[in-house]
């Protein structure tokens, strides 16, 4: 009943994103003049009595920094799931019910990531603010989004940069629309924000071709890298499913054992928001067959660095994990990742 109840939420925020998305697409490509508007993400009128910064509040931190890139000084951003909490397994606090409440326009991801939020969701948009789910429109790209063998959406469409520059350009036409007044302060911004996303991912395609075509196998505690396997030619394998409320079983630990040890990949890595016990688990059978696994490193999955640090950011985040996993795989990569603020990428 839950999935039904998340997926039919997901559709009616679909229409909604269809219809706030042809403004925004046009505005990104083409630039906005502060032209008005009367639809429903917002009015000319609302607009130009609205006092500033609005408040805007994003269900996951790498929602919330798009947001914040492209709204800046407009809106007060807050995001509700913070740095190492699984949002597969979290459960809206009354505070977050107060958030929601209280917000002018609200951001969440969709596509099944936050099954456990969607009656305050739908409480939030029943009481007339502006909801958008970010990646709902990219299910309008054909084949693109990912499905595990029972048909569950995979909701990590952060991990390919090309995905989640398409739900930044969502974010900025939402907010185009949901703003009519600053419609061109948005789209420079979006506009701007793509730019850097673009270097990065230019970055991790250069950097994953450097690592040697045999140990282009990524091992991870669950399946939340499929889009960048897809992405930038790796192979992957997760312990856990697209969800972490799955338990991995002996028999998957003994067959992943198998296949690391056949395979000769020399690091698996650990997630921040994930317990590292099973992977840990693989590194002590495959030690207990004679192969040397290591701890490759940990990976940021289902939630940001710290906040105000560089991992504390979208582009930080994932610069941070190519960079790792570049290096535990025999890759190059530069220690401090692309721009050079990165903390240090230390190999366990």
């Amino acid at each position: 009943m839950e999935v039904l109840a998340q997926r039919m939420f997901d559709s009616v925020m679909l229409m909604k994103v269809k219809n706030w998305l042809s403004v925004g697409c046009v505005c990104l490509a083409l630039g906005c003049g502060s032209q008005e508007s009367t639809s429903n993400g917002g009015s000319a009128e609302s607009s130009s009595v609205r006092s500033y910064p609005y408040k805007a509040v994003a269900t996951v931190g790498m929602i919330a920094d798009v947001v914040r890139n492209v709204a800046k000084e407009k809106a007060a951003v807050d995001g509700l799931i913070g740095e190492g909490v699984d949002p597969h397994l979290y459960k809206p606090t009354r505070g977050d019910v107060v958030a929601l409440n209280q917000a002018d326009v609200i951001f969440y991801n969709g596509l099944m990531l936050e099954g456990k939020m969607s009656d305050v969701l739908v409480q939030a948009a029943r009481g007339g603010r502006p909801v958008f789910a970010v990646t709902q429109a990219i299910l309008d790209q054909g084949d693109y989004v990912l499905t595990d063998e029972s048909e569950h959406y995979d909701p990590h469409v952060w991990m390919d940069v090309r995905g989640w520059i398409r739900a930044a350009e969502v974010i900025a036409g939402s907010l185009a629309e949901f703003d009519p007044i600053n419609q061109a302060f948005y789209s420079d911004n979006g506009l701007a924000y793509v730019d850097e996303l673009k270097r990065l991912d230019e970055y991790a395609r250069s950097a994953m071709a450097s690592i040697p075509a045999e140990q282009r196998v990524l091992v991870t505690a669950h399946d939340a890298f499929n889009y960048l396997g897809r992405a930038y030619g790796l192979e992957v394998r997760g312990i856990q499913g697209l969800s972490t409320e799955s338990e991995a079983g002996v028999k998957d630990i003994e067959a992943l054992v198998s296949f690391i040890v056949d395979r000769s990949i020399p690091a698996v890595f650990v997630e921040t928001s994930v317990a590292d016990k099973n992977v840990r688990a693989l590194v002590e059978g495959a030690k207990a067959r004679g192969h040397d696994l290591r701890i490759g490193g940990a990976l940021f999955s289902d939630a940001m660095g710290p906040a105000g640090s560089y991992e504390g950011t979208y582009v930080g985040m994932i610069d941070h994990n190519i960079t790792t996993i570049v290096r535990a795989l025999g890759g190059q990569a530069p220690e401090n990742g692309l721009s050079g603020q990165l903390s240090g990428v230390k190999l366990h």
